[in-house]
């Protein structure tokens, strides 16, 4: 069972969708968020969860005190699902925090968006080429702010992303067969 872990919609369950997502293990979400949370990288935060999935990582996020997500899925049956979790945690988070889903492709909403965002998740099925990786970077460069954290997560065996011109790798770390990259903006 999939749930939100800590904050104030903590041990809320999560549905999943019932075909072509990989949600995040409990594990790898609590690891994240305990980085995250030191460094002060959550209360207040502007949250993009791309590739959404169930909402797993946004609503976790808003849980755990950023002030909003956006969750991007195009998937309809996933964005469903992510709009019936985000109805959830609302609730129990209340007004404090506003959870948007969005019903697109991820180019169609970074190529749209007019958004400043402070923590980004991307959580690509892996059917997702590196190439379409980089192509989605370089659009959400812009929609970046200054002191952005962006969280890649792939299968441990796919190669480094390779990043557009100001984004830089700030580090990576492997739990099984996941590895998360940390990404930054760079001063160009």
């Amino acid at each position: 069972m999939t749930r939100i872990i800590s904050g104030r919609a903590g041990s809320i369950p999560l549905e999943v969708p019932d075909a072509g997502t990989r949600p995040t293990s409990d594990r790898v979400r609590e690891s994240l968020f305990g980085a995250l949370e030191s460094a002060d990288a959550l209360r207040g935060a502007a949250v993009l969860d791309l590739y959404a999935g169930s909402g797993a990582l946004g609503l976790e996020a808003v849980s755990r005190g950023a002030a909003s997500a956006d969750l991007v899925e195009k998937a309809p049956r996933a964005a469903a699902v992510a709009e019936r979790n985000a109805a959830r945690v609302s609730k129990s988070v209340g007004s404090d925090a506003a959870i948007t889903v969005h019903r697109s492709s991820v180019d169609s909403y970074l190529r749209a968006s007019r958004g400043s965002f402070d923590l980004v998740f991307i959580d690509p099925p892996y059917d997702v080429s590196e190439r379409e990786l980089t192509d989605g970077l370089r659009l959400l460069a812009a929609s970046l702010a200054p002191h952005a954290t962006v969280v890649i997560e792939r299968a441990s065996r796919s190669p480094e992303p390779a990043l557009p011109d100001g984004l830089g790798h700030a580090r990576s770390k492997k739990y099984g067969d996941t590895t998360l990259w940390w990404v930054r903006p760079t001063a160009e």
